[in-house]
């Protein structure tokens, strides 16, 4: 076997391997107890060995790429082991019309975080940080209108951001990555990440990094994927309109009310939805869920590279 099981696939193996044993030993145990001990032994021969290979093969579950899903000594020893690259997912919690829940982009940009880590390796990913800045309280502007927005000011965030960093620089992460499923706080991305490169300039273990191409390509490739289809760019919308409902039901259709799509009565602006997404599916967010996952990954392998070269005695540098 080329690898070890994992302590739940050695469970559930365990407990075939015991029901087999179970089984035949009493279909036989008319025959007397040596035969019935022996009964134990062949579920070994006809059913395990037969069926391990297919967890060392790797059809055991791959390991978590989610932080909150380790043990500490678990992240340490990944760490260790060369995973250094941390992406820290944003989302917000805010009004996304009748159709569309309130914690959309935290559960989007947590799906789309993980498929990252997965394609670049050496990767894990961040709680989400589901409180960003959405606008004035009092008065209520913008989304804070609407029951359930979460507002908090942009000074208030740009210091979660830092502290984040800060700790995982801490722990031994050599590239954080910012990526926001939001528009609203891209400058505030790109403010922290700017400050503290400047701050650890002389000490190149750790960069800071800015994803903004994660957020910019849902507004202008997936535009262009969606346009080139025949929607027009009021259906596509700006927000909880074609684009952005399509994108959701492409992570987990449970994001959306599919009854409210169906109504033959379009939303507005009154409604919080810029746009109609009444035509929306997954199959048409999963150009969004391509583009921006492709754009990620190339963007991060650069940043890595950057981060490395800098670290090099400049003699060694490419």
């Amino acid at each position: 076997m080329n690898q070890l099981l994992t302590a739940p696939a050695m469970g559930r193996h365990t407990d075939f391997l015991a029901a087999c044993s179970a089984r035949l030993a009493d279909a036989i145990l008319p025959l007397g107890r040596s035969a019935r001990s022996i009964a134990i032994l062949i579920p070994v021969a006809l059913c395990g060995w037969t069926a391990l290979p297919a967890y060392a093969a790797g059809g055991g579950e791959s390991p978590s790429v989610y932080i909150e899903e380790m043990s500490s000594p678990e992240l340490r020893d990944r760490i260790a082991a060369g995973a250094t690259t941390i992406l820290v997912p944003i989302g917000g919690t805010e009004q996304n019309g009748p159709h569309m829940v309130l914690g959309k982009h935290n559960v989007r940009v947590r799906a789309l975080a993980g498929q990252i880590a997965q394609r670049l390796g050496n990767t894990v990913v961040a709680p989400v940080l589901a409180y960003v800045p959405e606008g004035s309280v009092h008065p209520p502007v913008a989304h804070m209108r609407f029951s359930g927005t979460i507002s908090i000011p942009e000074a208030t965030f740009e210091s979660l951001l830092e502290a984040t960093a800060r700790s995982f620089k801490q722990h031994g992460f050599r590239d954080v990555v910012f990526l926001g499923d939001h528009g609203g706080y891209q400058k505030n991305e790109e403010r922290v990440a700017v400050r503290l490169n400047r701050e650890w300039s002389a000490d190149p273990a750790c960069r800071v990094h800015a994803l903004l191409d994660y957020y910019r390509v849902t507004q202008t490739a997936y535009v262009a994927d969606l346009k080139s289809r025949g929607f027009t760019e009021a259906e596509i919308g700006t927000h909880a309109g074609l684009a952005d409902t399509a994108l959701s039901m492409a992570i987990d259709k449970s994001l959306v009310r599919a009854d409210a799509l169906t109504s033959r009565t379009k939303s507005t602006e009154r409604d919080g939805v810029y746009g109609d997404p009444r035509r929306a599916t997954a199959e048409l967010g999963q150009l969004g869920v391509k583009r921006i996952v492709d754009a990620s990954v190339s963007d991060i392998r650069v940043f890595i590279r950057e981060r490395d070269n800098r670290a090099q005695p400049t003699a060694q540098r490419k």
